[in-house]
């Protein structure tokens, strides 16, 4: 049976390095596609041709120290472009779009983490994207020792900034609802099965109809 509740909704899942965030959208993905939406996955950043090759610059360690306002001003540009490109014409047309990371990466990474602050990263993306906010932004919460042990043996630009980094990018997370009620945090140490349910059902929770039965 068609679950309309989910068509033309933007969801976002994210989360520090490590919370298991790529393999949660597949799974969802494959979920909303079993009610019979339509539904597209994109990364943040990339998906465009502009957004891979800033994605590039972003965690190549080659690119060695990036300034923290022109760090998170290349994530902004590539969200502008993947807003443009596909989100918005996949959204127009009625399908469910799923994120692995939007604007709440922004807030906790350079905005939290990198002492931007989280208002100024909001005040940026509201002056530079169409839509700053999905319908509902999950975050997978995990502690480092969980997340170090799931991230690959050659780390990205970003995940080579330490562990005070990024201990202060959990802290970044965990503060966002705060800021939003749009957004929830859900415990991200279990097993994959589980918290793909937990993901089900807290989706279900904000009025999102989804099977969660598995």
């Amino acid at each position: 049976m068609e679950n309309g509740s989910l068509a033309g909704k933007f969801i976002v899942l994210d989360g520090p390095d490590g919370c298991g965030k790529s393999t949660q959208v597949k799974l969802l993905a494959e979920k909303i596609g079993n009610t019979g939406i339509d539904v597209e996955t994109y990364r943040d950043p990339g998906a465009t041709k502009v957004g891979e090759g800033i994605r590039k610059i972003l965690l190549d360690p080659s690119s060695g120290d990036i300034d923290v306002r022109c760090e998170m001003l290349l994530y902004m540009a590539a969200r502008a472009q993947l807003w443009a490109e596909k989100i918005s014409p996949a959204l127009s047309s009625g399908k469910c779009v799923l994120l692995d990371r939007w604007l709440s990466s922004t807030c906790a990474y350079q905005g939290y983490a990198g002492g931007f602050g989280i208002r100024g990263v909001m005040k940026i993306a509201e002056d530079s994207l169409e839509k700053p906010l999905p319908d509902i932004t999950i975050i997978l919460d995990v502690d480092a020792d969980t997340a170090a042990q799931r991230l690959k043996s050659t780390p990205d630009r970003m995940e080579q900034k330490g562990s005070s980094y990024h201990f202060k990018v959990r802290e970044g997370f965990l503060k966002l609802p705060e800021y939003r009620d749009n957004i929830e945090v859900i415990s991200a140490a279990d097993d994959i099965r589980k918290v793909h349910r937990k993901i089900l059902e807290k989706l279900n929770q904000r009025g999102f109809d989804i099977n969660v039965i598995q």
